[in-house]
């Protein structure tokens, strides 16, 4: 008998997903593929949902569960995030309401100034919510990337021995971290007549401000750099403190570097490696 997901969910995520849903009818297959979170357009009744769900050594369904569970409801209440409709942390498995709306990532409003102001405010809106200290944070992040500097990559040596140096002189200290996103860039973007959605929450944690800056000053930001000041006059305030954001943006370079190898993914390892030549420069 063929099951609705097509196989694409596991046996009893389907079956939970068609008693919360009710003969639900896939539309789309939308997963990246990279990873084994599958991300699937399914129609219920006439409406659109999304349905995501992961296997059970996958930590980011449980991320974008705990996002959506408190921290999205001010980017929700403009219409700019679906809501969480159904849940379940022990099957990595989510409904998420289905936003209207194009991917950014790869047209020309990639690189509209009011695009990149509304991702600021979208991102305050976010970041406001609450603040900590967080005195271990910095120590967790650079044993990280010492930690991927330890696994297969394709880092030349040279510039693995200077990372190296660099990650162990720093003095990480106590810093404020708020709820951030973890992957804030037009890839995460959609535009719906104009307006600025935000999705896929699946790298949720609270970090410092500054963090979700990362991806945009290495892409975007570079190619044009107005966009930097429409974002930062949309977010109303500049985070960054040279000291942490050097080392946020060689800790950011060295995870993309070993990452993109050990997946494969051949065009973002190259930006990785460009990503560490041009952090090594702030220092």
């Amino acid at each position: 008998m063929l099951r609705w997901d097509g196989g694409r969910l596991s046996t009893l995520q389907a079956d939970v997903v068609s008693a919360w849903l009710h003969r639900p009818e896939l539309i789309a297959d939308l997963s990246w593929g990279q990873l084994d979170t599958q991300v699937l357009q399914v129609q219920v009744n006439g409406s659109m949902v999304i349905v995501k769900s992961a296997g059970p050594a996958n930590h980011h369904i449980g991320r974008e569960i705990s996002a959506h569970t408190s921290y999205t409801r001010p980017l929700v209440e403009r219409g700019r995030a679906g809501r969480m409709l159904h849940s379940s942390r022990e099957l990595n498995l989510l409904v998420l309401e289905y936003l209207d709306g194009d991917l950014l990532e790869n047209t020309d409003v990639e690189f509209a100034e009011d695009v990149h102001f509304q991702a600021g405010e979208l991102l305050k809106a976010l970041h406001a919510q609450e603040r900590r200290i967080d005195e271990h944070y910095e120590f967790r992040e650079t044993a990280k990337s010492i930690n991927w500097l330890d696994k297969q990559h394709r880092i030349e040596s040279a510039v693995e021995q200077e990372v190296r140096c660099r990650l162990a002189e720093y003095r990480p200290q106590p810093i404020d971290v708020v709820p951030t996103h973890g992957d804030w860039q037009p890839r995460n973007w959609l535009s719906d007549h104009g307006a600025v959605k935000a999705i896929d929450f699946g790298r949720f944690d609270f970090r410092p401000a500054a963090t979700d800056f990362c991806r945009l000053t290495v892409q975007q930001w570079q190619q044009a750099p107005g966009l930097e000041v429409a974002f930062l006059h949309g977010y109303g305030e500049d985070p960054r403190s040279q000291t942490v954001w050097r080392m946020n943006l060689l800790r950011e370079a060295v995870g993309t570097a070993v990452w993109a190898h050990i997946v494969g993914d051949e065009a973002f390892e190259s930006q990785g490696h460009r990503m560490l030549h041009q952090a090594l420069q702030h220092f």
